[in-house]
């Protein structure tokens, strides 16, 4: 049995993207929860992984620690659940994306923390916000273009390069940042992934509040 450590499904981005991997796939795996900012918290994921950090996977003696090697282990360890797009060209493209969205982006993940309990109307959040939330929408609009006939998702079928966005799409809803219909569309069918519903019925239920996550500014609904 697999063994995914993640932290508070409320906040923790990077661990929901191969959460959700797994969860949609069908993969099994026991879940271990170590909420985050607790007195405790360092030594409990240092018990875990030398990487200090959330999400990790183990798989009997093996550890693998950060979102997108857990998702291209899961990929090798379960070929037929075809994580990734089976056309050559298709894989390449997703992994560029993917790997964009790992190193990049960090205005809009720093100003727009995920948030699964809070919606916001929206404002101005900067120059290099706006920037990233356009490229994030090129990138989607550009696969959406090529692939619809295929799917709703980015490639069509559900993959690992909509598991790493995933958060990214919670932060478009969260903070009402303006998009197309085409766009519109693909957060849509992320957002309603029965894998990704209940991973937010569970976020949402926590008890668990992260200051830094927290935008200091009156919430227009609730979650």
């Amino acid at each position: 049995m697999l063994t995914l450590v993640i932290g508070n499904k409320n906040y923790s981005s990077w661990s929901l993207r191969p959460w959700l991997a797994m969860r949609h796939f069908e993969i099994p795996f026991e879940e271990v929860l170590i909420p985050l900012d607790q007195p405790d918290t360092k030594t409990r994921i240092l018990a875990q992984s030398p990487g200090g950090k959330v999400p990790v996977l183990k798989d009997g003696d093996l550890t693998i620690w950060d979102s997108l090697a857990i998702l291209e282990y899961l990929a090798e360890r379960f070929p037929e659940k075809r994580l990734w797009p089976e056309r050559p060209a298709a894989r390449a493209l997703a992994r560029s994306i993917a790997c964009e969205m790992h190193s990049g982006f960090t205005a809009i993940r720093s100003a727009c923390p995920m948030n699964l309990r809070k919606r916001f109307a929206y404002r101005d959040r900067g120059a290099d916000v706006t920037r990233d939330a356009v490229r994030i929408q090129q990138v989607w609009a550009d696969c959406r273009r090529r692939y619809r006939d295929e799917g709703p998702f980015l490639f069509g079928a559900f993959g690992a390069v909509d598991a790493m966005f995933a958060p990214v799409v919670t932060r478009f809803e969260t903070y009402a940042i303006p998009v197309d219909d085409e766009v519109g569309a693909y957060m849509n069918a992320v957002l309603s992934l029965p894998a990704f519903l209940e991973w937010k019925d569970a976020g949402v239920q926590e008890s668990w509040v992260l200051d830094h996550d927290e935008v200091d500014e009156p919430a227009i609904t609730a979650a």
